[in-house]
């Protein structure tokens, strides 16, 4: 009888060390793949400064050639202010949403301005004007690898906190899906405006 309780009682110690190894790795994991999405989200912010940033030097740029475009100007300068000071919670849906629909305003708003330098061919020909466009250029790609990798690092977190058994660990410390970009009007994709730099 003693022999058996000894059994049993080791076994229930083996047992219970396995699934505290499991918990604290599980946990441990879920606690890398957060600080992943918070390290991508900065990266994303990051890239969307950078675009921010470039705003007012191509105003600049583009105001002393079109002193009667004032209307394209200040809806460019009042996007970038809405979308620097939106802030986002990375947890809630509708702050990202939020978000996204200021990025969208000033990347709108800088579609416009493009198309108001098209009837300036010597604003096209500026060379500070084309150094900025470039750099714009250049900040709407790097946005696009950003969001893009943003968008795996959310996938990857999801997924890992959904499985069994992760996701009862995951419910236990509260840790639940966290929302990811989206298309609000996906009719959007298709009539997106097309800036053309290249006339």
């Amino acid at each position: 009888m003693r022999k058996s309780l000894i059994i049993v009682l080791v076994a229930l110690a083996i047992l219970g060390g396995v699934v505290a190894f499991t918990v604290i790795g599980r946990y441990n994991t879920i606690q890398v793949k957060d600080e992943s999405v918070k390290a991508t989200w900065s990266q994303v912010v990051n890239v969307y400064k950078r675009r921010a940033d470039l705003v007012p030097n191509l105003v600049n740029a583009v105001k002393g050639y079109t002193s009667h475009e004032q209307q394209t100007l200040t809806q460019v300068i009042e996007a970038r202010a809405k979308a620097t000071s939106v802030n986002v919670n990375i947890e809630d849906a509708q702050s990202l949403q939020s978000f996204q629909a200021a990025q969208g305003e000033l990347q709108s708003a800088l579609a416009r301005l493009m198309v108001v330098v098209e009837r300036y061919p010597d604003l096209k020909a500026n060379k500070q004007f084309e150094d900025l466009q470039v750099q714009l250029e250049g900040t709407e790609n790097r946005i696009t690898v950003e969001r893009q990798r943003y968008i795996e690092a959310i996938q990857d977190f999801n997924t890992y906190i959904r499985v069994f058994p992760t996701n009862l660990i995951a419910s236990q410390f509260g840790y639940r899906e966290k929302p990811n970009f989206t298309v609000e009007n996906v009719q959007q994709i298709s009539d997106a405006p097309i800036v053309d730099f290249a006339r």
